[in-house]
C-alpha cells in the first residue's frame, strides 16, 4: 500500500509498504478520505514526535477484512475511525477527563511505525481496545465519506462548546474563522447562542457571516473591544473561544469579554510562548480561563449525529481536495492559506 511517511521534520515520503496484519481482535480499514487537521500540520512542521510515523486521523473508509475474533463489523461496511478511545475506569475517565487517559494517549490506530493515527494512508488498522469499545461508527446511506470525515473534529469544536457551558441567547467571541473557527460558528448557532468571529483574512470575515456569525470584524481594528460592547448593552461578550494561538488575541478576549465571562483556550500555542498576566485582572472580573483538548468519549453519539443529519453544514468547510501524494501541497497550502481556503481533505 502507499502511505505517507514522517521522516523528520517537514520530510514527508510517499513510500510502498506493507498493509498492516490483523491480530484477531482487530480491524483493517481501508482509506476513502482523511482530513487534514492543524494537530497534523505540527507534527509534520515542528520536532513534536520522533520519526518514523504515520499521522491522519479524520479518517472515514471501508472494512477491508476483520479480525477471526471480532463479531460485530463486517468486510464492507462504511466507518468512521475514532483513533483514540478512553479506558473508562481509571480517575481521568472517571472525573470525564478522557483526554488525559493513559489508554488514549497511547493506544492508536496505525499504518505502521509506532501507532499515531495512520490515515495518511491506503489502509489502517483498529486496535481491539478502539473496536471492542465504541471506536468504530457505521457511516448511515446518504452520508458522504467527506460529511463523515467530520464526525472527531465536530466531537473536539463540541467538547469546547459544552466545556464553556454555551447556552441558548449567549454571546461567543470566536478569534479566528478558519476551519475550527467555523465550526464553532455553526455550533453556537445549533445551540442557540450568537457568535461574533475576528480573522485576519477578509474572505474569511465574509464565511463566517455566510456559515452563521452574527457579526464578523477584522481582529486588527483598534475599535473592536467598543464594537464589541456596542452590540452586547456595554457588558462584552459571555465568553470567547481562541481558535487562533495569538497572545494578542487573548488580551483582545480578556478587553471584549464580560466580568463573570469565560475564556477557553483550544488553539495549542507554540511551547515558548508565555503569556504575562496580572492576575487581579482574573480576581477583580472574576474570568474563568480553562482549556480544552481533544474530543470526548461521552459526546460521540452527539457528534455522529450532528454530522449524519445535517445539523451543522460540514460540506461548507472544504475547500480543498488532493491526493495522498500531494500531502506535502495540501499542509503548505494550509500555512500559507489562499483567500479560499478551509478544510482541506486528502484522498488515498
Amino acid at each position: 500500500m502507499k502511505a505517507q511517511v514522517f521522516r523528520g521534520v517537514n520530510q514527508l515520503s510517499y513510500e510502498e509498504l506493507p498493509v498492516p496484519t490483523l491480530a484477531s481482535d482487530e480491524v483493517l480499514v481501508k482509506v476513502q478520505v482523511v482530513g487534514l487537521c492543524q494537530s497534523d500540520i505540527k507534527k509534520i512542521l515542528y520536532p513534536l514526535y520522533e520519526p518514523p510515523r504515520i499521522f491522519g486521523h479524520e479518517t472515514a473508509g471501508v472494512i477491508a477484512e476483520v479480525g477471526n475474533e471480532v463479531s460485530n463489523w463486517q468486510v464492507g461496511q462504511r466507518v468512521v475511525v475514532m483513533h483514540h478511545i478512553p479506558c473508562m475506569r481509571c480517575s481521568y475517565c472517571l472525573h470525564d477527563n478522557f483526554s488525559m487517559c493513559d489508554e488514549y494517549k497511547n493506544i492508536s490506530t496505525t499504518a505502521g511505525f509506532n501507532p499515531s493515527g495512520g490515515g495518511f494512508a491506503e489502509y489502517v488498522k483498529v486496535p481491539g481496545h478502539i473496536v471492542r469499545n465504541g471506536g468504530l461508527i457505521a457511516i448511515p446511506d446518504g452520508v458522504s465519506f467527506e460529511e463523515a470525515s467530520f464526525v472527531e473534529p465536530t466531537n473536539c469544536c463540541l467538547k469546547a462548546v459544552k466545556k464553556a457551558q454555551i447556552a441558548p441567547g449567549e454571546t461567543v467571541l470566536v478569534t479566528g474563522a478558519g476551519p475550527i473557527g467555523l465550526m464553532f460558528i455553526m455550533l453556537i448557532k445549533y445551540f442557540g447562542g450568537k457568535a461574533i468571529a475576528t480573522d485576519l483574512l477578509p474572505s474569511r470575515i465574509e464565511k463566517a457571516l455566510s456559515v452563521g456569525a452574527q457579526a464578523a470584524f477584522d481582529a486588527r481594528d483598534p475599535n473592536l473591544p467598543a464594537l464589541i460592547q456596542g452590540m452586547t448593552g456595554g457588558m462584552g461578550v459571555d465568553t470567547t473561544l481562541l481558535a487562533v494561538p495569538s497572545d494578542k488575541a487573548f488580551f483582545q478576549a480578556l478587553d471584549c469579554t464580560r466580568k463573570g465571562g469565560k475564556i477557553l483556550f483550544f488553539a495549542e500555542f507554540p511551547d515558548e510562548v508565555e503569556i504575562a498576566i496580572n492576575p487581579n485582572v482574573l480576581y477583580r472580573r472574576e474570568i474563568d480561563l480553562m482549556g480544552s483538548y481533544s474530543s470526548s468519549y461521552r459526546l460521540q453519539n452527539l457528534a455522529a449525529d450532528i454530522v449524519f443529519n445535517s445539523r451543522i453544514d460540514v460540506n461548507a468547510l472544504i475547500s480543498d481536495r488532493f491526493s495522498l501524494q500531494e500531502l506535502s501541497i495540501a499542509v503548505e497550502r494550509a500555512t500559507s492559506p489562499q483567500p479560499n481556503t478551509y478544510k482541506i481533505l486528502i484522498y488515498p
